[in-house]
């Protein structure tokens, strides 16, 4: 299979020639040690229990290689990583070890924090400007910049190829499989997750087909901020077994470790007109395919009248892959805002590295109106100082500024 070139590889192209050590961490399937292998000289697979019992005999790492060190399922073996700190501490060269973990360690007992020694980056699912089936013309880094960036282009993707891209997934594993493959491909990815991962995870699942129903109630929550207990409700109202809501709470901690679950976070600026802001996350899922595949609904499915509902919130899903994915590379960090009374909101928040802002609507829409920017509006009057632009991502085909400088970028067009 050809490899293709991730974001995350322009980030790892500037920081291993300067730090000694980086962990890539991502749900099962995201591609972390295809993307790791490729810059190094050596890998030791930690889901191996023969490499396991290798490395537990050399917590010194003197069998370490002189040039780069993959450490694959670091969590499998918790020590390695005081290891590593230590290595770096004794003065390990620019990018002597990457490591890679699917989960954070159940028993994380005398493992010390990296801080200022292992940089962790994320490491999501493929984004659609990832996956070679479009050709952007609208870079995110300059509309997060500031430096006006140009807003220019045409595609040709139309709404059901949106749809098809989200039921395709984003593990490059599955992305090329025929349909029906991949479905069962899904059904067995979550299926492992609940009776496999979780419990190496240090959780128990006692009633599988609980935990799946509070999974697809978190699924058709996909873009919104509905409440925790309303899920636990929603999922309750199918099942006779729901369990309590302290053990959803703890189920909810496991997937949230395996990074299965990947919630955009309320934005809380230092400005007196956000004080009402409402804290609460929305709800996403690590890839879009995850949550049509527990709601049963198909490309097809999702452009007639029985998935319509989820079609808008899967696309904004889609697009909040992408944003999240292009800021991690440049040092942003992507909220939402949404205040108490719901008279403002917007759906991603991206904060730049050096203080900027840039609000961005998704809208599963060909055509941008006056109502879809308003907030965008209100927000540049009330920071005018810290917005550097405002965007609209859409389902149109041609990228363009509107005469209120609000940049209509359709999601086939915007990348890097």
């Amino acid at each position: 299979m050809v490899y293709l070139r991730r974001t995350i590889d322009s980030l790892l192209d500037q920081m291993m020639p300067y730090v000694p050590a980086i962990a890539i961490d991502g749900a099962k399937g995201v591609g972390k040690t295809e993307t790791a292998k490729r810059r190094v000289v050596e890998t030791w697979r930690l889901d191996d229990e023969s490499m396991r019992s290798v490395v537990s005999a050399d917590f010194d790492l003197r069998s370490a290689p002189s040039g780069s060190l993959l450490i694959d399922e670091w969590q499998n073996v918790p020590q390695v990583w005081n290891s590593v700190r230590r290595k770096v501490d004794e003065g390990a060269q620019p990018g002597s070890f990457l490591l890679t973990g699917s989960a954070s360690p159940h028993d994380a007992t005398g493992t010390h924090s990296g801080a200022g020694r292992i940089l962790s980056v994320r490491m999501r699912p493929m984004a659609l400007h990832e996956r070679g089936m479009t050709n952007p013309s609208v870079s995110f880094n300059a509309l997060l910049s500031g430096v006006g960036a140009d807003v220019v282009g045409q595609t040709d993707l139309t709404a059901v190829e949106y749809m098809q891209a989200i039921t395709a997934s984003g593990f490059p594993g599955m992305m090329q499989l025929p349909g029906r493959v991949r479905q069962q491909m899904l059904d067995s990815y979550l299926a492992r997750v609940i009776d496999r991962d979780i419990p190496e995870n240090g959780g128990q699942v006692r009633s599988p087909q609980a935990l799946t129903k509070w999974l697809r109630a978190y699924a058709a929550a996909t873009a919104s901020t509905t409440s925790y207990s309303k899920l636990v409700d929603t999922a309750e109202r199918h099942s006779e077994t729901m369990p309590s809501k302290a053990t959803t709470a703890r189920y909810r901690e496991h997937l949230a470790q395996l990074w299965l679950l990947d919630p955009v976070p309320g934005w809380l600026p230092m400005h007196n007109e956000f004080s009402r802001a409402a804290q609460a996350p929305k709800h996403y899922l690590a890839d879009p395919a995850l949550a049509a595949r527990l709601l049963g609904l198909t490309a097809r499915d999702l452009v007639s009248a029985q998935g319509a509902h989820m079609a808008g919130p899967l696309f904004e899903a889609l697009a909040t892959l992408g944003v999240r994915v292009m800021a991690e590379a440049v040092g942003g960090r992507v909220n939402h805002l949404r205040m108490h009374d719901g008279r403002r909101e917007i759906d991603l928040i991206v904060n730049g590295s050096e203080g900027q802002v840039l609000p961005i609507e998704v809208k599963l829409a060909a055509n941008v109106t006056d109502a879809h920017v308003k907030h965008l509006l209100w927000l540049r009057e009330q920071m005018p100082d810290q917005v550097v632009d405002l965007v609209v991502i859409n389902a149109g085909s041609h990228a363009y500024r509107r005469q209120d400088g609000v940049a209509v970028v359709p999601l086939a067009l915007l990348g890097e």
